[in-house]
C-alpha cells in the first residue's frame, strides 16, 4: 500500500513536546492532519506546523482514517478512549502513542475491536521530540497483525526504524523496560559523579574517563554534561521519569518479575519530586541527592 492509497485523515489528540513533534513529522506527509490539546497555544504551534486545529476532542474524529493519542497518564489515556469511542469512524483505525501500562493498553484495545473500527495499535517512541521532529526515532508497535500492516506507511513516515513487538502489551512493555533501564542507569550515575566530586576529581576528566569504561551509557551522552553543568532545564521531567518508572516496577510485581535495582532508582526519583524537583529535567536527580547541586533557579523551588 502507497502512503496515501487508503489513508487520507489522521486525527490527532494530545500535542505535549513528543506529541507535537509527532504531528509536525505527520503534517510533512501526504495526510491532513487535525490536531486538538486543551492548550491552545500548542494547537498553535501544531497548525503553524502544517496541522488542522480542531475545535474539539470530537472533532478530532471526523473524517478521520487514524485518530491517533499522545496522553500523559494511563488513566487520562482509558478515560479518552472511554468517553470519545463513539466518535471512531466504522473502519477507521485507534493509535495511541502513550507511555502507559500494558493492562490499560489491552483494555483500550480490546475496547476499540468490539466496535465496528478497523482495528487499534499501540506504538510507543524512543528518543527526543527533537528527533521524533525529524522522524529520526525507533518506534515500538504492537497489534494485530493486518492493523499493523495497514499503519505501517505511517509508522515509517515518523521513524527511522519500525520494530514489531508482537502484540499491544509488548510494545507498551518494551516502552516501560526501555526508560526503566535508562532511569536507573542515570541514577547510578549521579551518584558516581557525587563520588567523583568526593575525591576531587575534576568533573571534565571524570566524563572523559567514564567515556573510555563499560560505565558509559546514553544517559552519560545526554545527561551526564547537564549534571556537571547543573543545567536541568526541563528536557524528559522528574516526575515523568518516575511515572515510567513506577509503571515498570508495578507491571513487573504484577508478573511476579523481581527488579529490586529498580525500585531503588524508583526512590531516587521520588525523593526527586518531594524534594520539589519533579518539573526539572531528570538530570535533577543528583541536586535531590546533593542539594549543593542546586542551581539558584532551583533552590528557589523552580
Amino acid at each position: 500500500m502507497s502512503e496515501n492509497q487508503d489513508l487520507r485523515q489522521i486525527g490527532f489528540v494530545g500535542l505535549g513536546a513528543m506529541g507535537g513533534a509527532v504531528v509536525k513529522r505527520l503534517a510533512s506527509g501526504p495526510w491532513t492532519v487535525k490536531a486538538f490539546d486543551l492548550s491552545e497555544d500548542a494547537v498553535a504551534t501544531a497548525v503553524a506546523n502544517g496541522a488542522v486545529a480542531a475545535a474539539t476532542a470530537a472533532d478530532v474524529f471526523e473524517a478521520s482514517d487514524v485518530v491517533v493519542t499522545c496522553l500523559p497518564t494511563p488513566e487520562i489515556v482509558e478515560r479518552f478512549w472511554r468517553e470519545h469511542l463513539g466518535h471512531l469512524s466504522e473502519g477507521a483505525y485507534a493509535v495511541d502513542l502513550s507511555t502507559i501500562d500494558p493492562g490499560t493498553s489491552r483494555r483500550v484495545c480490546d475496547s476499540v475491536e468490539a466496535t465496528k473500527a478497523a482495528g487499534f495499535v499501540a506504538c510507543t517512541l524512543g528518543k527526543t521530540p527533537a528527533l521524533a521532529a525529524e522522524g529520526e526515532i525507533p518506534v515500538f508497535v504492537g497489534g494485530k497483525p493486518e492493523a499493523v500492516a495497514a499503519l505501517t506507511p505511517v509508522f515509517e513516515h515518523i521513524s527511522n526504524a519500525v520494530f514489531d513487538m508482537g502484540s499491544v502489551e509488548g510494545a507498551t512493555m518494551f516502552k516501560l523496560i526501555s526508560n526503566l533501564v535508562g532511569m536507573t542507569n542515570l541514577a547510578v550515575l549521579a551518584e558516581g559523579l557525587l563520588l567523583s566530586d568526593a575525591v576531587g576529581i575534576d568533573p571534565k576528566t571524570f566524563s572523559a574517563a567514564l567515556q573510555t569504561t563499560g560505565g558509559w551509557s546514553s544517559q552519560a551522552v545526554i545527561r551526564l554534561d547537564w549534571m556537571i553543568e547543573q543545567d536541568f532545564a526541563p528536557r524528559f521531567a522528574v516526575d515523568l521519569a518516575a511515572k515510567d518508572l513506577r509503571l515498570s516496577v508495578d507491571a513487573a510485581a504484577r508478573g511476579g518479575v523481581a527488579t529490586p535495582v529498580s525500585a531503588a532508582a524508583l526512590s531516587v526519583f521520588s525523593l526527586a519530586h518531594a524534594a520539589g524537583k519533579g518539573g526539572l529535567d531528570a538530570a535533577a536527580i543528583i541536586a535531590a541527592l546533593a542539594p549543593e547541586r542546586a542551581t539558584a533557579e532551583d533552590k528557589g523551588g523552580a
